[in-house]
């Protein structure tokens, strides 16, 4: 190109959604970010997030070098120091811990899943610690993952790709307009519902897409296992299954049938708050109109009986017939494998110590399908010891303080740790706690391969390294470099060799793919496969018994129940009715907001300005009985903290329900803690017992709260001394985004 101009094929990672790029550059400086028109998911189209990525890459605040702590821990005080000196330091570090405590004293953490997901457990298990966690484990999309692996083999998903596309979508716990998930991305979301001609959305908001349903089922915040239960109850008593495919690709439905025998639509009514009449219809829609697509999210994933409700709502498409059809709920092609995990590489006896291994064997046991620590366990045992000590924490794009529940008790442990290490774009509330700070890497630095959709792919796009600012690094860099001073073999020695190793086994399983390497992929941009439908008339499934386990022998084998059951939240008007008089009000929170990502870009102008403060949506009849008014500071609050958030009044909630937004900390704030303790929404959460007994999932929503408006100075919040959030700088007008529904 003239005047040094190049165009890189790429894949925006501003979320996990896996959009196609052009990125323009001149003479290395990249100057503009656009749809690729050739991409297979978004055909050209991009969110503001992707537009902004340019202010992102080049943000004054990002982290720029390594530094140490000088101050005392939390104070926000650092030096910089060299990347010689932060991995010598990182690697003497873990090996006197393994030396005093045993290396499980050692944990690996990580946000929500991006480019180095992987290749943090590959180092985890490299280095000989059983104990690596996520934030969301437990809690989101991995519930989906197991359970789905347990039921069908495999996970299903919408069938957004082929020609023949769902006439009927049940949308439950989720908003992929706005979310654009896992390579899901809202563009195909909305071409398909251009033909969809029976739209169900199963949510206690009235979101973007419940507007657009012909039918909303208003539930009461988690109570998803109840309705599942009730619809299948209409499907199997009516008689409305598909009795071939049932017949020859289950197991289990006469014992299924028995044990949903009395959870009819009349049950449910008085614990979902749904109409009887609205189950029935449901179900009945979603059974008649084939091909019928289920679209699912976190929502469902966050309460102790997280398990059995994903379960219960997994049989709806797989009694109607609708696994891996044309239009249906597909199955993957798995075009390319993730790098190894090196799961076989931890010791037997290792992997028993895990935390939590002993009690929720399908996420930590031994013989999990996709082993990691329990969140809740490690936190205890940094504060306790027990059942052994954990001494460090290496925390890799992860804002834990706002990202993990119950936050007042993870800042304990972060500030109980002997050392603690955190990589990220920027200093946040959780960096400022850490001995050493790394600096990551955006997007636009670094070369991986975005394999979509997660866990069913058939299409891997380049993400590519054009351009490398400062001393930032990739996480994958760090790991490599940490193992060579700790002698250990991730199978790989560069992430371009491992990237290799990856489209090698794709040419395994596709060899139109042989020869390609890299470097040959970042000029096409992308790879995909064409679906292939009714796979399992092939291959069955992958499960024990070769079809779709409504029984499931596997959670037999472990002691759990093999069915699904009802299970009311812990906490909740039901459960608790003494606390539910002190808290009268349903609290729920974790909707997606188009401008950010979780607790990430809160410093990028243009999106901070679309969505500038934190806000708590309240019914009008509620904020009428507090003389609450739209835009006024509100006091939520929970048997386990308090915050603020801006009132935003709409009919679109229960007038029982109070939803909070999620993620708030404020970067414009004073160090140390950026206004950590203000608006955060895991102040009012839950991480204690009782969990999941399968999961060890934790009560996330459907908590109970209470509200009141803040009026002066007898309000002041302890931890702030402020009655009000800090207001984000002037950022100029909104930008408008048409969600084309």
């Amino acid at each position: 190109m003239n005047n040094g101009m190049k165009i890189y094929k790429s894949a925006c990672r501003m979320c996990h959604g896996g959009c196609g790029v052009l990125v323009y550059t001149e003479n290395g400086n990249v100057t503009a970010i656009k749809g690729d028109p050739d991409s297979p998911l978004n055909k050209g189209k991009i969110c503001l997030k992707g537009a902004s990525s340019l202010e992102h890459l080049y943000h004054p605040d990002r982290l720029k070098y390594p530094v140490k702590r000088t101050g005392k821990k939390g104070e926000g005080e650092f030096t910089r120091i060299s990347w010689d000196e932060a991995l010598d330091e990182i690697a003497a570090q873990i090996k006197k811990i393994k030396g005093l405590y045993g290396i499980e004293s050692v944990a690996i953490g990580q946000g929500t899943g991006r480019h180095h997901y992987n290749h943090t457990i590959n180092f985890a298990n490299a280095l000989g610690t059983p104990n690596w966690l996520n934030s969301g484990e437990a809690l989101c999309f991995t519930p989906r993952l197991l359970s789905s692996m347990i039921t069908l083999g495999g996970l299903p998903v919408c069938d957004y790709y082929g020609e023949i596309k769902p006439k009927c979508l049940l949308v439950w716990g989720h908003n992929p307009v706005v979310s654009g998930p896992d390579g899901e991305i809202q563009f195909k979301v909305n071409e398909c519902l251009k033909k969809v001609e029976h739209l169900i959305v199963v949510d206690p908001r009235k979101t973007i897409m419940a507007k657009s349903a012909s039918l909303w089922l208003q539930i009461r915040p988690g109570t998803d296992n109840a309705l599942a239960l009730s619809m299948l109850n209409v499907i199997i008593n009516e008689e409305l299954y598909d009795k071939e495919f049932v017949s020859h690709w289950t197991l289990g439905f006469h014992e299924l049938a028995k044990a949903v025998k009395d959870y009819t639509p009349q049950w449910a009514e008085a614990i979902t708050w749904i109409d009887a009449d609205m189950i029935g219809k449901a179900a009945r829609t979603f059974a008649a109109n084939h091909p019928a697509a289920l679209e699912w999210g976190v929502a469902i994933e966050q309460t102790p009986n997280c398990l059995q409700t994903v379960r219960a709502i997994s049989f709806l498409p797989v009694l109607t017939g609708n696994i891996d059809v044309p239009g249906g709920c597909i199955q993957g092609m798995n075009i390319a494998p993730e790098i190894s995990a090196l799961s076989k590489r931890l010791p037997e006896e290792t992997g028993k110590k895990r935390l939590g291994a002993d009690r929720f064997k399908v996420i930590c046991g031994p013989n999990s399908l996709w082993p990691s620590a329990h969140i809740a366990s490690v936190f205890d045992a940094i504060l306790t010891g027990n059942p052994y000590p954990i001494m460090a924490l290496l925390n890799f794009g992860n804002n834990g303080l706002l990202t993990y529940a119950n936050s007042k008790k993870v800042y304990q442990a972060l500030m109980a740790l002997d050392f603690f290490v955190a990589m990220d774009i920027y200093r946040t509330p959780t960096t400022d706690l850490a001995d050493i700070i790394l600096p990551a890497a955006a997007w636009l630095e670094l070369d991986e391969l975005v394999i979509v959709p997660y866990g069913a792919p058939h299409v891997v796009l380049a993400q590519q390294q054009v351009t490398r600012l400062w001393e930032c690094r990739s996480d994958e860099e760090v790991f490599i470099d940490l193992a060579k001073r700790l002698h250990i073999d991730l199978g790989f020695t560069s992430v371009t060799e491992a990237l290799d190793i990856q489209l090698k086994e794709a040419a395994d399983h596709y060899p139109q793919f042989a020869g390609l390497t890299f470097d040959a992929l970042k000029e096409k941009g992308f790879i995909s496969v064409p679906v292939q439908y009714y796979k399992y008339r092939t291959n069955g499934f992958n499960t024990p018994s070769g079809k779709v386990e409504l029984y499931s022998q596997y959670l037999e084998t472990l002691g759990y129940n093999p069915l699904p059951y009802y299970a009311e939240p812990p906490e909740s008007p039901l459960s608790t009715p003494e606390l539910f008089r002190e808290y009268p009000y349903i609290l729920i929170t974790g909707s997606r907001s188009p401008y950010f990502f979780h607790t990430e870009y809160r410093q990028i102008p243009t999106l901070r300005k679309n969505d500038p403060e934190p806000m708590v949506e309240i019914h009008p009849d509620t904020a009428q009985k507090y003389g609450i008014n739209m835009g006024d500071w509100v006091w939520i609050e929970s048997p386990r903290g308090k915050i603020q958030q801006k009132a935003r009044l709409t009919e679109d909630i229960d007038p029982r329900v109070i939803h909070v937004t999620h993620g708030w900390w404020f970067p414009e704030d004073k160090k140390p803690g950026y206004g950590v303790w203000k608006s955060n929404a895991n102040l009012l959460t839950n991480s204690e017992k009782p969990y999941d007994p399968a999961l060890g999932t934790y009560q996330l929503r459907a908590l109970l709260c209470r509200i009141a408006p803040v009026t002066g100075d007898q309000d002041k919040d302890k931890e702030t001394g402020k009655t009000t959030p800090s207001k984000p700088p002037s950022v100029g007008k909104p930008v408008s985004i048409d969600f084309d529904l």
